[in-house]
């Protein structure tokens, strides 16, 4: 009896010393290479799946100020950046990318806003004599410093809003002034949203009879050709403000 046990033990530790072993707690971190794409460039992705940027980080070509025929001198180029010297205010400072109108598309960008500061993004602009700034015809994704701007701001044109159109969700998104925000706007007919670092800020279906309503609802009565043209230049506002813009780019949908 103690031969067979010594037996079975010897071979129980072989056994084990041939099995697999127990994995070793590791020291080391596992490292995961992010890819890093720069600013102001495309994916290859990106490009197939139709995206084209309004802006390469250095050369502002395309961009003129709106009804004029060249880059204004209340804009400047700096470090990868379209940027507002905030010059501007209700009337003049903004321009426009003239190359081409957009009619349903999708549009991403990052931003930042000095303090207090207040600004936005439009689109579907027309020009003309009759109009003096891009807001009398074209919707608009409000930017603004939502935390520190100077006065009480109403819901409607808060921070991620379609100014005075629909009201905007942006808690949990909102960045202090100076730090750079990711925006997005889809904007299709049978359904359209805007986006703030990630969150769906307002979503709408243009031309309904809900948006109808928020349109004729007295705030664009000064203006009669607010929102009537489905197509339009994409805009950028100088409202008075320091303002960065960068990684602009669209596709149509």
């Amino acid at each position: 009896m103690k031969h067979t046990k010594l037996a079975g033990i010897v071979l129980a530790t072989l056994v084990w010393s041939c099995g697999p072993k127990p994995a070793e707690e590791s020291t080391e971190m596992e490292v995961v290479e992010e890819v890093v794409v720069p600013d102001n460039t495309l994916t290859e992705e990106e490009k197939s799946e139709g995206w084209m940027l309004l802006f390469d980080g250095t050369d502002p070509s395309g961009w003129r100020a709106f009804n004029g025929d060249s880059f204004p001198e209340g804009w400047t180029v700096e470090d990868g950046a379209l940027k507002a010297l905030g010059k501007g205010g209700d009337i003049g400072g903004d321009i426009v990318f003239g190359p081409m109108e957009f009619e349903q598309f999708e549009m991403e960008w990052d931003w930042k806003i000095s303090p207090g500061g207040n600004s936005g993004v439009l689109y579907h602009v027309v020009e003309g004599p009759q109009y003096h700034a891009p807001y009398e015809t074209g919707p608009e994704y409000q930017v603004i410093d939502q935390l520190g701007f100077p006065d009480p701001l109403e819901k409607w044109q808060s921070i991620g809003a379609d100014y005075a159109m629909t009201e905007p969700d942006y808690e949990g998104a909102v960045k202090p002034a100076g730090e750079w925000n990711h925006s997005k706007i889809i904007f299709s007919e049978a359904g359209s949203s805007y986006w703030l670092n990630g969150k769906k800020t307002v979503e709408f279906v243009p031309y309904s009879e809900e948006w109808t309503a928020a349109r004729n609802s007295g705030k664009w009565n000064d203006y009669p050709d607010y929102a009537i043209s489905k197509t339009g230049l994409i805009s950028l506002q100088d409202h008075g403000a320091v303002t960065w813009f960068k990684n602009i780019k669209i596709k149509k949908l």
